[in-house]
């Protein structure tokens, strides 16, 4: 039977008193205090976001420090680790009907590669700057990760927008198998990750610093929203299938690290993702998953935040009641018209003769023509391998 740790304690308060709970929880031992998947109920998210509105946006402002603060703390980022200075590898360039791949690694802490695609706009204007556009995949299809159709069609169909676009592995997913995903940092690893493919990104030529967006579904959308929040060169955020009141993410890199709760101190991911603000963000939800309340809980409550800064307009939810839980074709249609919008994409690039959207030109290609490393690209010889030297190093 699996415990509730939280449940169990406020249980032993009522019989040991509240003279002896302090002492008893002590003894349970100085791990820390995590929020794992479903921590809170339904009601008691929705609870705890009315118990948190906040009246004005100084009120605002000082809870955003305690936010913040505590999520650099829990991941033990309270300051980022240096760059690496090795120059990426880029290989394997393929051209297709509108835009181009090529497949890419760099270093993320010594010895650890991020590993990744890259997709362009065929023809790259001389003098003219383009939108950039992190995208991130979820935990389903652990051998896919990145090379899933879905992330596929999204990416390429971005590049034929006009966009500059970096897909990228989470940790032991596609190319990234250094080590396994469920170490017990990876949510400081993978935030590092994503801190490093920001860089990757803006410092490729012609990629405009102003115009640079980041969405992802599942794990991949607390991803984008946990660096929305830590990092403001993200200008657009669009967290797909993720963003619930009640649950906290059930993986080791989403809430495997005291992010959320220190103490006295609770937050959720509604909270985090409120961060955003006043950057233009869109909530992607669906009816079968924790997002299934989002237009009449967690949306309300990042509308208001939105609202404080007068800018409640740059924040939008695309509901699909009848959806599950992926990045599937209709929350790709809400995502373009979106970025479109925000960055300056050209949605007519994509429209077929009928006005609608047309991914048929994105070509799906097979795993091994996307890996980064293989006998012709073999890995760097200072590659960290498995979890103890990956753990090591972190």
């Amino acid at each position: 039977m699996k415990i509730n740790r939280r449940h169990f304690i406020q249980s032993a308060g009522l019989i040991l008193g509240a003279a002896s709970l302090s002492s008893f929880t002590w003894a349970l031992g100085d791990e820390p205090e995590l929020c794992r998947g479903g921590y809170f109920t339904e009601a008691e998210g929705k609870a705890f976001l009315e118990q948190h509105i906040p009246a004005s946006l100084k009120a605002w402002n000082k809870r955003s420090e305690q936010i913040i603060k505590q999520i650099k703390v829990g991941m033990e980022l309270n300051k980022m680790p240096a760059a690496p200075k090795s120059t990426p590898i880029i290989h394997s360039r393929k051209e297709y009907n509108g835009y181009t791949i090529e497949n890419v690694a760099f270093e993320s802490i010594p010895g650890f590669y991020v590993t990744g695609n890259l997709y362009r706009p065929a023809e790259l204007v001389s003098g003219k700057s383009y939108p950039g556009i992190l995208c991130t995949h979820g935990h389903d299809g652990a051998a896919e990760g990145r090379f899933r159709e879905q992330t596929q069609r999204r990416c390429a169909t971005l590049a034929r927008m006009g966009a500059i676009v970096f897909a990228y592995d989470m940790l032991g997913y596609g190319d990234s198998q250094q080590c396994t995903h469920n170490i017990k940092k990876s949510l400081k690893l993978q935030t590092i990750n994503g801190t490093r493919a920001l860089d990757f990104l803006m410092n490729l030529p012609q990629v405009d610093a102003e115009r640079i967006g980041m969405t992802g579904e599942s794990g991949g959308g607390t991803q984008t929203f946990l660096l929305a929040a830590l990092d403001k060169r993200i200008k657009v955020a669009v967290p797909c299938v993720m963003v619930s009141a009640h649950f906290f993410g059930g993986c080791n890199c989403e809430s495997g690290m005291p992010i959320h709760k220190k103490g006295e101190y609770q937050t959720n991911n509604v909270e985090i993702a409120s961060l955003t603000a006043p950057r233009p963000m869109l909530l992607i939800s669906d009816g079968a998953d924790w997002t299934k309340n989002t237009p009449n809980v967690e949306y309300p409550f990042i509308k208001h935040i939105y609202s404080l800064f007068q800018k409640e307009t740059l924040v939008e939810n695309v509901h699909l009641a009848k959806d599950v839980h992926d990045y599937g074709v209709n929350k790709r249609l809400a995502l373009y018209p979106f970025l479109a919008k925000h960055l300056g994409l050209d949605m007519s690039l994509i429209l077929n003769k009928k006005g609608e959207v047309d991914e048929n030109k994105s070509v799906i290609l097979t795993n091994q023509e996307l890996r980064v490393f293989n006998a012709q690209h073999p890995i760097p010889s200072n590659a960290l391998r498995g979890d103890d030297a990956v753990m090591a190093m972190l």
